[in-house]
């Protein structure tokens, strides 16, 4: 079904309400009309990386992992898997009469924030920090999820419009201010993308306000998303947000008025309680019939889009369709290419002619919780890193455990001393030939604040530092003088010096799914090759960091940092030996900034695995002072090559790409010559360091 007719049939069934009736539809809880045969309608429901809240699903890596695939077609299967699973669910679950909340096919996801801070809690939830990476990974999420039949099988939703990363303490009532030059240039980009690329059906808005304004109640949402970007769907706020208009923004006086404000600035859906009120405000003059009936049609356009009135091709989804062989293995694949190896002196993969005896110690090793991020839905099986690890070893190496220490609690213990678990470590770690350490973090200690939809209230990072307890715990295993790994388990980049200086190998796992570990285990052993980029930067310290309230994008992310990080965005290490020969240009004239360019990249792998890689394309207008500080990400492709294969990469960089934000916020062609580079990461000293090479240069 066309949008044209889906609205056609709405416009007619909404002018058989009653504009009370009419009203009572903008809720996320909509009631039932039972005489006109509409069912009632909760529109929450969560899709994040599998569909969460909802019971038994395939359950794939968080968001800032799938970001580190930098896989543009993996992310395209993951939102069919969602959107197929979610109709599965419904179908069954509808016709037995239950549409409570997380039931639905309107699926609040993706996030596409940009991830600017690492203390922020939430960052876990998106790709990265980079715009352009976000799109690309969030446009074939949200093609797959929406599908293309003649009905829309899911529908997505980009949120949170639009500046939007924290601090999570203060979200509802904090004002982020940021200039046009960095709207334009961070944060509005992927919504824009979103919506002309991939015809999200909904945007979300933030708790905050923008540059003054509350988010959900912003003249944004007429004046760029709509007006300016084309946008057709539906808007709905953030949960509860509407109220902070009157209870913290202080923007308003009373519920009626921040039901009125949003309303009248464009957002069709609550989630929350305020526009219970909406009938006041009607009665008071505040908003008219029309605004009313304008955002019902443009919901009810949605549900006939999905089919929700009608039979469609995906009535016969059931419950087999829900965590099938086939979606694991995909989970399996999206975990396989998301874990990222930021250290290998060699002791990796472990030669089990070598290593005998390995101790899996550390709050992480044998936890469920790490596996899952936050967001989730409920796997029917876990695999935890030891458990990976053990699988993987087999019978030729003995695998000794020892949590080691509590995640974050000096003495969990009422009846112990202090870090009472560490000299067991110790003493497993003592008859070991290899100590692997899983630490990082949870949902509990990074996440969102705590509210009404929320299970754990957790919030922001006050810094890059491991707990004490782990961090005692890295002490202890360093003091051994064994060779160790360290597993990483977070959703943010943390402060790794100490271990970049003493750690044999470093893997970055994030919060890998359910079965998770698998992937855990087939690294550390070689069965499969690393190929993880970083989607994020990793500092070296908090200090490097400017205040966290501070929007202002100088001296963050690696288009903007002053000084060299630990691990660069887009660097990881493999087991291979691929090397880029040389690079060519489709079209080196003018008219390639005003027309799009392709770049011919030659990969041989010289080495003796079959091996993943990420090339990637950075560019940089030299001579034109609205460029950004260091470089920008314009294209990228994963590939793998066999032993000995070689391939001739093309990718394709838009004009768009290339183009610099000026000061007022207008995007023009750059002046002067642009440097394009092709390598396998950034082309900045520190990658050129870790990787032992640089990235070709072409000039145009």
């Amino acid at each position: 079904m066309n949008r044209e007719d889906a609205r056609k049939r709405a416009e007619e069934l909404v002018s058989r309400m009653t504009i009370e009736e009419a009203a009572s539809q903008l809720r996320f809880d909509a009631p039932a009309i039972e005489r006109l045969g509409i069912p009632e309608y909760n529109w929450w429901n969560e899709g994040l990386h599998g569909v969460a809240r909802a019971g038994t699903a395939t359950s794939f890596p968080q968001s800032i992992a799938l970001g580190a695939t930098f896989d543009e077609e993996l992310m395209g299967k993951i939102g069919e898997t969602v959107s197929t699973e979610g109709r599965a669910k419904y179908n069954e679950i509808s016709a037995m009469g239950d549409r409570d909340i997380y039931k639905g096919l309107t699926f609040w996801s993706p996030n596409i924030n940009v991830f600017r801070d690492p203390r922020w809690g939430r960052g876990q939830e998106t790709y990265g920090e980079d715009p352009y990476l976000i799109s690309r990974l969030a446009i074939p999420f949200i093609k797959g999820l929406q599908g293309d039949g003649e009905y829309m099988k899911a529908a997505a939703c980009a949120k949170h419009f639009a500046v939007h990363s924290g601090p999570e303490a203060k979200r509802h009532e904090f004002d982020a201010k940021a200039t046009p030059k960095d709207m334009r240039e961070t944060y509005f980009p992927a919504f824009e993308a979103c919506i002309k690329e991939a015809d999200v059906e909904a945007v979300m808005g933030a708790y905050n306000r923008t540059n003054g304004e509350p988010c959900c109640g912003h003249s944004y949402i007429k004046d760029i998303i709509r007006d300016e970007w084309g946008f057709k769907g539906h808007f709905v706020s953030d949960c509860w947000a509407i109220r902070d208009f009157h209870e913290h923004h202080k923007v308003t006086k009373n519920a009626e008025e921040s039901a009125a404000l949003a309303l009248n600035k464009g957002c069709d859906l609550n989630c929350g309680c305020t526009y219970v009120h909406l009938m006041k405000a009607y009665n008071k003059g505040l908003v008219t019939e029309d605004a009313i009936r304008g955002a019902a049609v443009r919901l009810f356009t949605t549900r006939f889009l999905l089919g929700m009135f009608d039979k469609t091709e995906y009535d016969n989804l059931n419950y087999l369709d829900v965590e099938t062989k086939e979606s694991i293995a995909l989970a399996k694949r999206a975990s396989d290419e998301a874990v990222v190896m930021l250290k290998n002196d060699g002791i990796l993969p472990v030669n089990k002619d070598k290593v005998k005896v390995i101790s899996v110690i550390g709050p992480n090793a044998d936890a469920r919780r790490p596996l899952m991020g936050n967001y989730y839905g409920t796997s029917s099986e876990y695999i935890t890193a030891l458990e990976g690890i053990r699988k993987a070893a087999g019978d030729d190496v003995r695998i000794l455990y020892s949590e080691g220490c509590d995640l974050s609690l000096t003495k969990p213990d009422p009846l112990s001393r202090d870090y009472n678990t560490i000299a067991e470590a110790e003493a497993v770690m003592r008859r070991s030939d290899l100590v692997i350490l899983c630490i990082g973090l949870n949902e509990t200690l990074e996440g969102e604040e705590g509210d009404q939809g929320n299970q754990y209230a957790s919030g922001d990072k006050k810094d890059l530092s491991f707990p004490r307890p782990q961090l005692r715990l890295i002490e202890a295993v360093i003091k051994t003088g064994k060779p160790f790994v360290t597993v990483v388990m977070t959703g943010s980049a943390m402060d790794l010096t100490r271990l970049s200086e003493t750690s044999s190998a470093i893997l970055q796992a994030w919060y890998p799914g359910a079965r998770g570990g698998l992937s855990i285990g087939d690294i550390i052993f070689g069965k499969v090759n690393p190929s993880g980029k970083l989607p994020v930067t990793v500092y070296r310290s908090t200090e490097d960091l400017p205040d966290f309230e501070d929007y202002s994008m100088k001296n963050r992310t690696y288009k903007y940092i002053e000084k060299a990080p630990l691990y660069p965005f887009g660097f990881g290490l493999t087991y291979g030996r691929l090397e880029i020969s040389g690079a060519s240009a489709s079209d080196t004239s003018a008219s390639a900034r005003e027309n799009g360019l392709d770049i011919t990249v030659s990969v041989k792998n010289n080495g003796k695995l079959k091996t993943g890689e990420v090339v990637q394309l950075y560019a940089k207008a030299l001579e034109d002072k609205n460029e950004v500080r260091n470089f920008k990400l314009v294209g990228f492709k994963r590939i793998c090559l066999e032993a000995g294969a070689s391939e001739d990469v093309v990718i394709s960089i838009t004009s768009d790409a290339l183009k610099v934000v000026k000061e007022d916020g207008s995007k023009v062609v750059p002046e002067g010559k642009i440097a394009i580079y092709a390598g396998f990461g950034q082309p900045d000293e520190r990658t050129a360091e870790l990787y032992g090479t640089k990235s070709v240069e072409i000039d145009i």
